[in-house]
């Protein structure tokens, strides 16, 4: 029986403990980072591998290739993607070029990824940057316009579906305002419920995507005690409700990397779940702390296969792209 949960992995292989462990808890998926990620051929191995293990050949397999400083995979085997920000710069300038310039992007990403095994992508960050926010999230925005972020993550999302790669939208409902970084302390958002609507609108533009990742920030105004990933009433009342995001909805990461949770990895495995995440993420690699996720893990609910179901039908045969001429168009628009 499936359990949902993404779990990481230690190295470039599979140890016969990890092996033995991912067989007994049956995850929905896996996580890879640069650990992981040594060659193309060898990434490709793994995935294999891994897919062998759960029997399932559309297994999600995710990784964080948003491009800029989030990129697990690296030169000289990999391209390294430029950030968001660059796109917002010449939706500015040019909303239509910024949009051909984001799609390209998108497939050429997705296509190194696919070649290496990997179908999902955590991008695009959908995050309102506003001024006096920390750094965490930075770059990594679009824009400082709802609009154009929405815009932009759709044309990129777009390019990934393209490529064969399911996009997750994130950091829902908004990390944007975070004065703090979520790997360190949990950030609280003070904004009344009004501003906030500013930092759901492009979630809301884009809740018809299969897959999104909670935020481990705390928002006074709609949930005094809780950050969203563990807030029912945020999931549900706003992630569900207001955003309208019907989609697989996972939590940002669980592991030690987050100081933003309280409590045992037990404890921050039933949290979320029991406040909607469909699936836990936990992306560490450390096998005694993933055992306790595993302890804790129900079984996968039905309405949550029912939404990855929804996903993984969107995984498509890639359209043939030409990789040297979309490298030099979208090197050409940013330029």
């Amino acid at each position: 029986m499936t359990a949902p949960a993404i779990l990481g992995l230690s190295g470039p292989t599979l140890t016969e403990s990890e092996r033995a462990f991912f067989s007994d808890v049956a995850p929905l998926g896996f996580i890879l980072f640069a650990r992981n990620c040594e060659t193309p051929a060898q990434v490709k191995a793994l995935c294999d591998d891994l897919r062998a293990l759960t029997g399932r050949r559309d297994t999600p397999i995710l990784i964080d290739q948003e491009g800029g400083r989030v990129a697990r995979l690296q030169a000289p085997h990999w391209r390294h993607p430029p950030p968001a920000k660059p796109f917002g710069d010449l939706w500015s300038g040019d909303p239509d070029a910024a949009c051909r310039a984001a799609t390209l992007n998108g497939q050429l990403i997705g296509a190194e990824l696919l070649a290496s095994g990997l179908n999902v992508d955590c991008a695009p960050v959908l995050d309102v940057p506003v001024p006096g926010s920390h750094d965490i999230i930075g770059d990594r925005a679009f824009h400082s316009d709802p609009a154009a972020i929405a815009a932009l993550g759709r044309s990129f999302a777009d390019g990934l579906i393209a490529a064969g790669v399911l996009p997750v939208v994130k950091h829902i409902p908004g990390h944007g305002r975070a004065r703090a970084d979520s790997h360190a302390e949990l950030p609280v958002v003070e904004a009344s419920a009004k501003d906030l609507e500013q930092d759901f609108a492009p979630f809301h533009a884009l809740r018809d995507f299969p897959l999104a990742m909670t935020a481990h920030v705390l928002y006074s105004a709609l949930d005094p005690s809780h950050p969203a990933t563990t807030s029912k009433s945020i999931i549900d009342e706003v992630i569900r409700g207001k955003i309208g995001f019907e989609g697989l909805l996972m939590s940002d990461d669980i592991s030690s990397n987050m100081k933003a949770l309280v409590g045992d990895y037990a404890t921050r495995t039933r949290d979320s779940i029991s406040a909607g995440c469909d699936v836990v993420l936990h992306c560490d690699g450390d096998l005694s702390a993933m055992e306790e996720v595993g302890a804790a893990l129900p079984p996968l609910s039905d309405q949550a296969a029912i939404r990855w179901a929804r996903a993984s039908f969107l995984i498509v045969e890639p359209q043939a792209v030409d990789i040297k001429a979309a490298q030099a168009e979208l090197a050409a628009l940013l330029d």
